[in-house]
C-alpha cells in the first residue's frame, strides 16, 4: 500500500486528507505539523472568539471530528525541516527521514511581526493560542488598543474591540485600508465605516516603534511622522508570509516574495512529480483568469484547493482515482464581517480596474460594485448584498465577459 505524507495539518492539508480517503486511498496517511494541537479554524478567531462569544473549542476546523474515521497518523509538535522532492522524502527537525509515495505541502502562512524584540502587550493573531492570549488581555484592560495595519485581520480586530467597548486606533501606512485587495474608493468606504464607529483611523503613516513603560509593558506607539498614540494593547495585522523557508533546496520552484511568494504549482496544483501543494502556501496559474499566477489566503480556497490537490495526487500516483487532472480554475471568494457590514468579494480585482457601482450606493452601505478591465468583469464586491454576490459569482464562474455579469443589474 502507498504512503502519503501531508506537511501541515492546516485546513488545506486536512481537506486533502479527506479527499484522499473519499477517493479510495486506503494506504497510510501521515500528517506532520509544528503545532502541539490541531490548528483552529481561523475566521472565528478575530470575531466570535476574540469577542468572548465563543470558547476556543468551538472554532475547530471541519476535520477535527473525523480524525478517527480518516485513520490519520497525526504527528503534532513535529516540525519538518526539509524536503527532497525527487526522493519524496522529508527530513524532520530531529534528523529523522520519512519517505512516501506522494507528498502534500500545506504549511500555510505565518503572521508578519514587527522587527526586533517588542514590549509585553504586542500581539499578532493567527492561531488559537494567539486569539486566547489577545482575548485575555482585552478582558483585563480598559486602555486603548492600537491596531497596526488595516487589512482584513486588522480591520476585523478593530471592529471587535470597538464592539467590546474599547477605545481603538487603527494605523495604516497605505493611503486607504485594504489597498492590496481593493481599489481606493472601496477602501475609503471601509475607513469611513470604522470612523463612524469611533475608531481613530490614521492613514498614510507607518509606525516607528512601540514604546514600553518601566515594567516592560506597552505604553505608546510612536508614528513615523513624529506623532504618538498611547496604547495598552497593540495588535499587529500587517499580513502573512507563506512558510517556504524549509523548502529552500527542495527541488520545488519558489515564487519570489516580491511577486507574492509561495510554492509554484502547475494549473492542476502539481508542484513536482508526486508532490502537490495547497492553501496559503500554493501559487498557481489560474486559467479562468488568463493564467494569472495567484496565491489566495482565504478559507474557502483552502478547502477547495486542498480537496483538488488530494484528488490530483491520487491521479498522479495512479491510485484508482478518476481525477481530477483538470486545472484548478476557481473564482476566489472571501468575506469579512465588520460591525453591521457583511463585505463579500468574488473574483480577482487589480489596482487599475474601473469600479462601477451597479446596485445601491456606498453612502447607504448597501451596494454591489463590479470591477471592469476592458471587456472583462474581474470581480464583484457586495456590502450587505449576499444574494447578488452569489449570483455574480455564478456568472463569473461561467465567463468573465463584462456584459454577462453586468446584465444581472439591468
Amino acid at each position: 500500500m502507498s504512503r502519503v505524507l501531508v506537511i501541515g495539518a492546516s485546513l488545506a492539508g486536512m481537506s486533502a486528507v479527506q479527499a484522499l480517503r473519499a477517493a479510495g486511498h486506503d494506504g497510510e496517511v501521515v500528517v506532520f505539523d509544528n503545532a502541539q494541537t490541531l490548528p483552529k479554524d481561523r475566521p472565528p478567531l478575530s470575531k466570535q472568539v476574540l469577542a468572548g462569544e465563543w470558547e476556543i473549542g468551538r472554532a475547530n476546523q471541519p476535520a477535527a471530528s473525523q480524525l478517527s474515521e480518516l485513520a490519520v497518523d497525526l504527528r503534532l509538535g513535529t516540525p519538518v525541516a526539509a524536503l527532497r522532492a525527487d526522493e519524496r522524502t522529508v527530513v524532520l527537525a530531529n534528523g529523522e527521514q520519512v519517505s512516501g509515495d506522494g507528498i502534500v505541502v500545506a504549511t500555510g502562512s505565518a503572521a508578519r511581526s514587527l522587527p526586533g524584540e517588542q514590549p509585553r502587550g504586542v500581539h499578532t493573531l493567527r492561531t488559537g493560542r494567539d486569539a486566547i492570549a489577545l482575548r485575555d488581555e482585552l478582558e483585563s484592560t480598559d486602555g486603548r488598543v492600537v491596531v497596526v495595519g488595516a487589512g482584513f485581520i486588522g480591520a476585523e480586530v478593530a471592529a471587535t474591540c470597538r464592539q467590546r467597548g474599547l477605545e481603538v486606533a487603527m494605523v495604516e501606512a497605505a493611503e486607504v485600508p485594504l489597498q492590496r485587495a481593493l481599489p481606493g474608493e472601496i477602501g475609503s468606504f471601509v475607513a469611513d465605516l470604522h470612523r463612524d464607529h469611533g475608531v481613530d483611523v490614521r492613514l498614510g503613516v507607518g509606525i516607528d516603534s512601540v514604546e514600553a513603560d518601566a515594567e516592560g509593558a506597552v505604553r505608546a506607539v510612536r508614528l513615523a511622522d513624529g506623532g504618538s498614540i498611547d496604547a495598552s494593547v497593540v495588535v499587529v495585522g500587517i499580513g502573512a508570509v507563506p512558510q517556504t523557508a524549509w523548502l529552500e533546496g527542495s527541488g520545488l520552484t519558489l515564487v519570489d516574495p516580491s511577486e507574492g511568494g509561495g510554492v509554484l504549482c502547475d494549473s492542476t496544483m502539481l508542484a513536482a512529480p508526486g508532490v502537490v501543494a495547497a492553501g496559503d502556501v500554493a501559487a498557481w496559474p489560474n486559467q479562468h483568469f488568463g493564467g494569472e499566477v495567484m496565491r489566495v489566503e482565504h478559507w474557502e480556497n483552502a478547502i477547495d484547493q486542498g480537496t483538488h490537490a488530494g484528488r490530483r495526487l491520487m491521479a498522479e500516483l495512479d491510485l484508482g482515482a478518476s481525477g481530477p487532472i483538470d486545472p484548478f480554475d476557481s473564482v476566489p471568494w472571501f468575506w469579512t464581517d465588520q460591525y453591521d457590514a457583511k463585505i463579500q468579494m468574488v473574483g480577482r480585482a487589480g489596482p487599475g480596474d474601473e469600479v462601477v457601482v451597479v446596485d445601491g450606493s456606498t453612502h447607504e452601505r448597501r451596494f454591489v460594485a463590479l470591477f471592469r478591465r476592458g471587456d472583462e468583469c474581474r470581480a464583484a464586491l457586495g456590502v450587505n448584498r449576499a444574494r447578488l454576490v452569489v449570483q455574480s459569482r455564478m456568472r463569473l464562474a461561467e465567463s468573465l465577459e463584462w456584459d454577462s455579469v453586468a446584465s444581472l443589474f439591468d
